[in-house]
């Protein structure tokens, strides 16, 4: 049973939104499930609703979950040979959460001051909460990261979205000036993006024809040895 102080949805309520107090003393899965659901549904709902305070656990927790399944996805998906990582693509089971956790601090930091030079009167808390929030697309961005470059696509436009709307339903700014900050940011983000993907699957494929080349010299060394013999 959720304790009293706990955010968790009511019946006639939205995830989103506390049905108590702000602040969080538990964790309850089916909230963070509810959560993220609304969040890549209804956004602009879970955003209005959304406390504005109450803490850095229960944000930080959703983090954790949203990296764990991410990665558990990457993972999976490396073992069948669809991300090009192979057996190494499990590590992102351990490693998603730990770095996505230590980026939301850092994300939310950089957009704490966008968004007090655009105005908005809210502390580091509520834009942390913010940005915590929005990873719940990153297991489906991990899902649609199969198809090269499409990922970074997906992750880089809904995510832009995201703090959008997180823009005009917490802080109060403007839906124009908000897209036109964010839209410039996230062209120059894209950007960065898909050339870092590709300069990532160039070097794959680099990795990949020198071990071919060193496993074929291999050979060519072990049929001269049998030869001799």
């Amino acid at each position: 049973m959720p304790e009293e102080n706990q955010w968790t949805p009511a019946p006639d309520k939205s995830p989103g939104e506390n049905t108590s107090d702000n602040s969080s003393s538990g964790f309850d899965l089916g909230t963070v499930i509810a959560q993220a659901k609304q969040v890549i549904t209804d956004p602009g709902t879970f955003y209005r609703n959304m406390p504005k305070s109450g803490g850095f656990g229960e944000p930080l927790i959703f983090v954790i979950v949203m990296g764990a399944l991410a990665g558990a996805i990457y993972g999976v998906l490396s073992i069948i040979g669809l991300t090009g990582a192979g057996a190494a693509g499990l590590g992102a089971i351990i490693f998603a959460p730990i770095a996505l956790s230590i980026g939301s601090f850092i994300s939310a930091a950089i957009m704490f001051v966008i968004w007090k030079l655009m105005g908005s009167p809210h502390d580091y808390q509520t834009a942390y909460r913010c940005m915590a929030y929005a990873t719940a697309i990153l297991p489906v961005v991990a899902i649609v990261s199969i198809i090269p470059y499409l990922g970074t696509v997906l992750r880089t436009v809904w995510g832009v979205w995201l703090v959008i709307t997180a823009s005009t339903e917490v802080h109060g700014r403007s839906k124009q000036t908000a897209t036109l900050v964010f839209g410039i940011l996230g062209v120059i983000g894209l950007l960065t993006g898909l050339s870092g993907e590709y300069a990532q699957r160039e070097l794959q494929e680099k990795m990949e024809r020198h071990a071919e080349k060193m496993e074929e010299r291999f050979q060519s060394l072990e049929k001269m040895g049998l030869g001799e013999g």
